[in-house]
C-alpha cells in the first residue's frame, strides 16, 4: 500500500513540490490496540538534512510512537523511514524540523507551522494480523504477556519467555540478559476489576537489584485526565541503593503527597491496597496475610484517587535505565497469588 499526502494533505510529485510524506507499510487497525505493535515504514520527498519523522497511532488521542521516550524516527539516505508502532484505528507521520518537540498525546493532529513540515494520516487497514498472543493463567485469571517495548523506567524491550507459571502455579518474573539485550517481564490481566481489595504475595526481594524494579500497579492508557487510572505498589530503589526499598503511589509520583516510601524486609511478603470512593489505602504483610495484624506498612491516599475506567492490573519486572550501572545478573521474582475482593 502506498499512500502519499503533502502538507496540503494531496498528492504531488512534482520535482518542486512542497515536501511530502508517503507511507509504504500500513499497519492493521485495532482499536484499543495498545498491547500490540507492527512494522511501519514510509518514504520523504524533499526533506531537509537534520528534518526527522515523528509518528502517531490513534486509540482515543494521538498517541506518539513508538515510545514517549523515543518519539523521533530517523530518515535513511535514501529517503526512506521505518519503525515499530502500537496498533490503532489511524496512523500518522510528520516531517518535523530538528528542534521540533511532539507532545505524547494530542486530541488533534498538528497543522504544518511551528517546526511541523509535513504531515501525512492513513485509516489502518484490514484485520488485526499481530502474532498470537501468549496467555498465561494464575490465580483464577487469565493474562495477557507483554511482548512490545515500553518507556516504564527507560526504554525497555520486553520478552514473553521471561514470564511463565510453574507446576505449583506460581507466577516468576524474569529480567535477563539475552544476547547482550536486558528484556523485561510484564503480565496485564485481561479484564477490569475496578473498586475493592488488590492483594499481591510475592518471595523475598529484599535484595533486589537497584537496577530493577518490581511493580504491582492498575493502568488505564486512555485515562490520560486521570493519570491512566494508576495506582502503584513499587519495589525498587530507582538506582540508589541508599534510599528504601518499596513505595505506595498514586500517581502522578511527582506531587510529593502522593507517594509513601518504606522498607519490605526479607521473606515472603503481602502487597495490598483497598480502592475506594476518594480512598485508597495501603498495607504489606508479613506471609499471605491480609488480615493486618502482621502489618509492616501502610499509607491512606484520600487525594487524588481515580474512579475506576478502563484499568487492568498489571504485574512487571523491569531494568529501570536511569541508574549508574545495569544489572549485575538475571533477576527471577516469583509471585505466589493475587487475589481480589470486591
Amino acid at each position: 500500500m502506498l499512500v502519499a499526502l503533502s502538507a496540503t494533505g494531496c498528492l504531488n510529485k512534482a520535482p518542486d513540490a512542497q515536501p511530502s510524506i508517503e507511507f509504504t507499510v500500513v499497519p492493521p487497525a485495532a482499536v484499543g490496540g495498545s498491547d500490540r505493535t507492527a512494522a511501519v515504514s514510509g518514504r520523504v520527498n524533499g526533506a531537509r538534512a537534520g528534518q526527522r519523522i515523528v509518528l502517531y497511532a490513534k486509540s482515543g488521542v494521538w498517541w506518539v510512537q513508538p515510545l514517549t521516550a523515543e518519539p523521533f524516527t530517523t530518515i535513511a539516505a535514501d529517503r526512506t523511514w521505518r519503525s515499530t508502532i502500537h496498533l490503532g484505528t489511524e496512523y500518522a507521520a510528520l516531517l518535523v524540523d530538528a528542534g521540533y518537540r511532539p507532545a505524547d498525546t494530542t486530541d488533534a493532529l498538528p497543522q504544518p507551522g511551528a517546526g511541523v513540515v509535513a504531515v501525512a494520516s492513513v485509516k489502518g487497514g484490514g484485520d488485526v494480523s499481530a502474532r498470537p498472543r501468549k496467555v498465561l493463567n494464575f490465580s483464577g485469571y487469565d493474562w495477557d504477556v507483554r511482548d512490545f517495548p515500553s518507556d516504564r523506567g527507560g526504554a525497555n524491550d520486553y520478552d514473553p519467555d521471561n514470564a511463565w507459571t510453574d507446576a505449583e502455579g506460581f507466577l516468576h518474573l524474569k529480567l535477563a540478559n539475552r544476547d547482550g539485550r536486558w528484556t523485561s517481564a510484564e503480565v496485564i490481566l485481561t479484564r477490569g476489576l475496578g473498586y475493592g481489595t488488590y492483594a499481591f504475595t510475592v518471595r523475598d526481594v529484599s535484595g533486589l537489584d537497584p537496577a530493577a524494579a518490581l511493580s504491582f500497579f492498575t493502568w488505564d492508557i486512555d485515562a490520560v485526565a486521570q493519570n491512566h487510572r494508576e495506582l502503584d505498589v513499587e519495589i525498587g530503589q530507582w538506582g540508589d541503593p541508599k534510599i528504601p526499598n518499596a513505595q505506595y503511589v498514586v500517581q502522578p509520583f511527582y506531587v510529593p503527597a502522593n507517594v509513601a516510601r518504606f522498607s519490605a524486609p526479607p521473606g515472603t511478603l503481602t502487597h495490598a491496597f483497598r480502592w475506594e470512593p476518594g480512598r485508597v489505602v495501603f498495607q504489606t504483610t508479613r506471609g499471605t496475610r491480609t488480615d493486618g495484624r502482621a502489618k509492616i506498612a501502610g499509607h491512606e491516599f484520600t487525594s487524588g484517587v481515580p474512579t475506576p475506567g478502563g484499568e487492568r492490573v498489571r504485574m512487571n519486572l523491569y531494568y529501570y535505565r536511569f541508574g549508574s550501572q545495569p544489572p549485575q545478573k538475571d533477576i527471577e521474582i516469583v509471585v505466589e497469588r493475587f487475589r481480589y475482593v470486591p
